[in-house]
């Protein structure tokens, strides 16, 4: 049995010129556009509330092993800033507004924003390592519900993930676990 790959160039060029409007979510799109536009927003929040999770703790550590862990702490701030700001550039390829609402970012993120003392190094270590990890299983969830609906939104969450995933390894690292 011959499997042949054949697709129909003019009807796509007449839909491609007919929808323009749509940028690139074309007639072929399989996901549920806003439901996933929310989900994005939700990972914008994640995002962003690592961020300054992140930073906080970067600025506030002190001690005798502050230096290596602010800068740690410093470089996954930046990473959670970037991981954030490209979430929210799909949000915008797909249509949507992304939402950088500070009153509801805390609402909408999967993570918390966790203080701790300036000397406890260990705890704040702690509360981002765990904060990875819920980042870990949603945006592994998120993954398996995107499925092949939408291949790029996809790829985008796998390429957070796999930072993610980094991040979980430096901090484990860091704490001697």
């Amino acid at each position: 049995m011959e499997n042949k790959f054949e697709i129909d160039i003019k009807g796509i060029r007449d839909d491609a010129r007919a929808h323009m409007e749509k940028g690139p979510v074309t007639g072929t799109y399989g996901a549920d556009r806003e439901r996933l536009i929310e989900v994005l927003n939700e990972v914008v929040a994640t995002e962003v509330v690592c961020y300054l999770r992140y930073t906080q703790h970067a600025i506030a550590a002190s001690g005798i092993d502050r230096a290596q862990v602010a800068a740690e702490f410093a470089e996954h701030a930046k990473e959670e800033l970037q991981h954030g700001l490209r979430a929210a550039e799909r949000i915008s390829q797909l249509g949507g507004q992304p939402d950088f609402d500070p009153t509801t970012l805390k609402q909408r993120s999967h993570t918390e924003y966790v203080t701790t003392e300036d000397t406890d190094l260990k705890r704040m270590l702690q509360e981002n390592l765990v904060a990875e990890r819920i980042v870990i299983t949603t945006y592994q969830e998120i993954v398996r519900w995107i499925g092949e609906s939408d291949p790029t939104s996809r790829r985008l969450i796998e390429s957070i993930l796999e930072e993610e995933e980094e991040h979980a390894d430096d901090l484990t690292d860091l704490l001697g676990v």
